[in-house]
């Protein structure tokens, strides 16, 4: 694209407004359209009365120069996280191995993982080039130019609306998604086909919230570990979300469901999954005090089991690109890469 464009971004994660980003950079205007309420995908940060929870990723590690530069742009957003991760074995708490050292740094955003997607995105906030709780549900040619496209979308009330006049369409959404969209696209079907190969497991996220361990003699309930990996049947992954900087200090636990198990319950009722998991949280951590706060969320697509091999997708002709962290894997690091490099490449 030699000259300034107009790009529909869909999605409203890091590798959306990583590509947004980049291509107003290289002097393009941009519209993002977000289905949900705020911007961070599974970089989310639910809010409660106790403190808050990162109830989709966890933490990054940054591998890429071009990752560092960019998170230095928004100085004091990213701090590292010291969670020496634990393996926890079976049902009763066990330790497998104990405070060893993380590999690499574990970063996360303040004051939730959401902030850095956030931060990245103000800009477009400001100039008005977002569009929250508009979800996309059809490409079309424009009505007026059919060298052009234009966006069917329908908002949270159920309204209706056409947003047209697009040179191109960037899709940033997780790789079902994307595939409905582009399977119903005019020139889409080979893009379509591409993303087949793609799976992405789901998972049953709980929140836990335990104030009464912030007494006088009393810091933390349980197991004296933050971070856990799990082998039980029903949890992967436990964290103390008061361990992470810049958090509040009031106990509370993240809790995510394996990949097999939230397949199994995936259209279980919320409060039978909370009672699940709870249970099963008792049993690895030995808390078994009443949570003042409980919560869950299900994830349809959490983590990247095949991934598409390729950092994106673009077809020039057509004038559509999808990326995701999909593409690559399941890191925060590779949605930015993803995101980044569809922009250089359309660009």
């Amino acid at each position: 694209m030699p000259s300034s464009r107009h790009i529909a971004i869909v999605g409203g994660g890091i590798a959306a407004i990583t590509c947004a980003r980049t291509l107003v950079q290289a002097g393009h205007r941009v519209t993002v359209f977000e289905k949900s309420s705020g911007l961070g995908g599974r970089m989310s940060t639910r809010s409660s009365s106790f403190g808050t929870f990162d109830h989709g990723a966890q933490y990054f590690t940054v591998r890429d120069q071009r990752f560092v530069q960019a998170i230095q742009t928004v100085p004091g957003v990213c701090r590292p996280w010291s969670a020496n991760i634990v393996r926890v074995l079976d049902s009763h708490g066990c330790v497998a191995a104990a405070g060893l050292p993380a590999r690499e740094p574990h970063w996360v955003a303040n004051p939730g993982m959401n902030a850095l997607v956030k931060a990245w995105a103000q800009p477009l906030v400001d100039a008005a080039q977002v569009e929250l709780q508009t979800k996309v549900v059809a490409i079309e040619p424009d009505s007026l130019n059919k060298k052009q496209w234009q966006l069917r979308t329908q908002g949270d009330g159920g309204s209706s609306h056409v947003f047209g006049g697009f040179d191109a369409v960037v899709l940033g959404i997780p790789s079902p998604q994307a595939q409905v969209l582009l399977a119903n696209t005019p020139k889409a079907a080979a893009l379509a086909k591409k993303t087949a190969s793609v799976t992405v497991a789901p998972c049953w996220t709980l929140m836990l919230a335990f104030p009464q361990a912030v007494q006088p003699g009393l810091t933390t309930l349980g197991p004296q570990w933050n971070v856990a990996r799990s082998t039980h049947h029903r949890i992967a992954w436990l964290a103390r979300e008061s361990s992470k900087p810049g958090r509040s200090k009031v106990e509370r636990w993240t809790i995510q469901a394996s990949a097999a198990w939230s397949q199994e319950h995936l259209n279980d009722a919320p409060s039978r999954v909370e009672a699940k998991l709870i249970k099963a949280f008792s049993e690895v951590t030995g808390i078994r005090a009443e949570p003042a706060h409980a919560e869950t969320h299900r994830w349809m697509y959490a983590k990247t089991e095949k991934a598409l091999g390729q950092s994106h997708l673009w077809d020039a002709k057509a004038g559509i690109g999808v990326c995701g962290d999909w593409c690559l894997g399941h890191r925060v690091e590779d949605a930015f890469v993803s995101g980044l490099e569809l922009a250089l490449h359309m660009a």
